[in-house]
């Protein structure tokens, strides 16, 4: 990876000398530690009337790379989803044997191993709602986490899902659509360290 890339921000110099800096998420683990043959997709936070938007820079980005998504930790996934689901499918639609797509990462800071690092993203499908059966963990945006309906401490998860209905058995992931994308990164960390069975690939935003 590229060494210019700034530790905590990621910087990008455009045409009219306007210089741009994205906020990245700190964790202390490296998923992933490098990624080669990447084209960048940069997020900007931007405030406009008092409304947080984004400011998406994928000019450079091509198909047939790994794509990086270097994402401002201050923007709320309701604002940052709908673009990354365009951007997933856009990318899938690429089905030729000799042209498949790559994979998709998003960026963050390891603070410990003082590296870029990234989280996997290829396979994750993205539904707006709150699931309709099942067990979910809910990660709500003020950091409380539920199961169900239950309130439950992050200390606890993995000995309630243990209990509710045996070690294994599937749950649905649900974040809240306010949450920021630092916390989001932060919580994808997290369940990483659970075990359970996953419905999927599938990640509910509500």
């Amino acid at each position: 990876m590229n060494k210019i890339l700034s530790l905590f921000t990621v910087l990008a110099l455009f045409s009219s000398c306007e210089k741009k800096e994205i906020l990245l998420p700190k964790a202390d683990v490296s998923v992933v530690k490098t990624v080669s043959d990447i084209s960048k997709i940069d997020f900007f936070f931007k405030i406009e009337n008092n409304d947080t938007l984004v400011d998406i820079n994928k000019n450079t980005v091509i198909s047939t790379t790994n794509w990086i998504f270097n994402i401002d930790k201050r923007l709320p996934l309701k604002t940052i989803l709908p673009e990354i689901i365009k951007l997933q499918e856009k990318k899938l639609k690429r089905k030729s044997s000799e042209d498949l797509p790559k994979a998709n990462f998003y960026s963050y800071a390891d603070s410990i191993g003082k590296n870029l690092a990234f989280i996997p993203f290829t396979n994750v499908t993205y539904k707006l709602e709150k699931p309709k059966t099942g067990i979910a963990v809910y990660f709500a945006k003020n950091n409380q986490l539920f199961v169900n309906t239950v309130p439950v401490k992050r200390e606890d998860l993995q000995m309630h899902l243990n209990t509710t209905n045996g070690i294994f058995e599937k749950v649905n992931i649900c974040f809240d659509k306010n949450m920021s994308y630092g916390t989001y990164i932060q919580n994808k960390l997290f369940i990483r360290t659970i075990e359970a069975k996953m419905i999927g690939f599938t990640e509910f935003v509500y």
